[in-house]
C-alpha cells in the first residue's frame, strides 16, 4: 500500500516544553486511522502540524512524498485543498443557518453558480441525515446535529483526506455511534483517507483500519484495533482500562 501521509521524527516545543518528541507515523491511502491517547498529550498539536496550522521545530510531514513544510504559495494551497477538517466543537458560524454554513466554503472557494452551490450543499446535508433542517441556526439544533453539519461542510469541497478532531466528544453513546456510522459509510463511498483523533474507546475501534497511540510525545504503538486491544504494552493497557489520565 502507498502512504498518503508520512511523518518523520517530528518535534515541537512550546516555551521549552517538548510536546512532540520525535513522531514517526504512516497513514495509508484510503485507510481510516485513529490516533488515541489521553487528553492533553499532543494529539491535536500533531493534527495542526499535518494541515500546516503549526510549524514543527524539526522533522518532516510528507503528503504523497511532498514535504508540507517546504511548500509555499500555490503549491502549498493546492496541497491544503486536498484536506478537510472537522473541528472538535464544530466551529460553525452561529449567525448563519445550517444551509449557509455548508454552502459557505463553496461560495468562498469555487466558481459554482448559486444554483450549483445550493444543489451541492443540500445533497451533503441529506447524506448526513439533515434534510429539512437547513433553515435552522446552530443554536436551534442538538450537539450531534451540529457535528453532522460540520461533517457536511467539510465534505462539500470533496477533500481526499479528512481529519476529525475528537468527532464524538460530549455526545451520548447513541449519537456518537451515528457519527461513527457516517464516517464509516463516507469512507466506503468516497474512498477517503480519514485521520481521527480520539480518546473515546472502544467505540472508535469499530470503524478504523489502524490505530496509533500517542504518549509522552511519541507514538508508542501502532496496529489493527485487535492488535492494540491485545497489546501487552503496559501503557497501552492502562489507557484501555481507563487507568491512564
Amino acid at each position: 500500500m502507498n502512504s498518503i501521509i508520512e511523518i518523520k521524527n517530528l518535534r515541537k516545543s512550546f516555551n521549552h516544553n517538548e510536546v512532540l518528541k520525535g513522531i514517526n507515523l504512516k497513514v495509508e491511502k484510503g485507510q481510516t486511522f485513529a490516533l488515541i491517547g489521553a487528553s492533553g498529550r499532543g494529539k491535536s498539536v500533531l493534527l495542526k502540524h499535518i494541515i500546516g496550522l503549526l510549524q514543527a521545530d524539526s522533522g518532516e510531514i510528507l503528503v504523497e512524498g511532498q514535504d508540507i513544510r517546504k511548500l509555499h504559495g500555490k503549491r502549498l494551497r493546492a496541497l491544503k485543498e486536498r484536506f478537510g477538517i472537522v473541528f472538535q466543537f464544530g466551529a460553525l458560524f452561529d449567525s448563519l443557518t445550517v444551509y449557509e454554513n455548508v454552502a459557505f466554503p463553496l461560495s468562498e472557494k469555487t466558481k459554482l453558480s448559486k444554483k450549483q452551490v445550493r444543489e451541492k450543499a443540500l445533497k451533503e446535508l441529506e447524506i448526513v441525515g439533515l434534510k429539512g433542517e437547513e433553515e435552522k441556526y446552530p443554536a436551534q439544533i442538538s450537539g450531534g446535529m451540529r457535528k453532522r453539519v460540520a461533517v457536511a461542510r467539510c465534505l462539500v469541497l470533496d477533500p481526499e483526506i479528512v481529519l476529525f478532531d475528537e468527532p464524538t466528544t460530549g455526545l451520548d453513546p447513541v449519537i456518537a455511534n451515528s457519527i461513527y456510522r457516517i464516517i464509516q459509510s463516507l469512507q466506503k463511498e468516497r474512498n477517503l483517507t480519514s485521520f481521527i483523533i480520539s480518546h473515546e474507546i472502544p467505540g472508535i475501534f469499530k470503524i478504523v483500519d489502524r490505530v496509533g497511540m500517542l504518549h509522552d510525545g511519541k507514538i508508542i504503538a501502532v496496529g489493527t484495533p485487535d492488535e492494540i486491544q491485545n497489546s501487552q504494552n503496559p501503557t497501552v493497557r492502562k489507557f484501555l482500562s481507563g487507568e491512564l489520565e
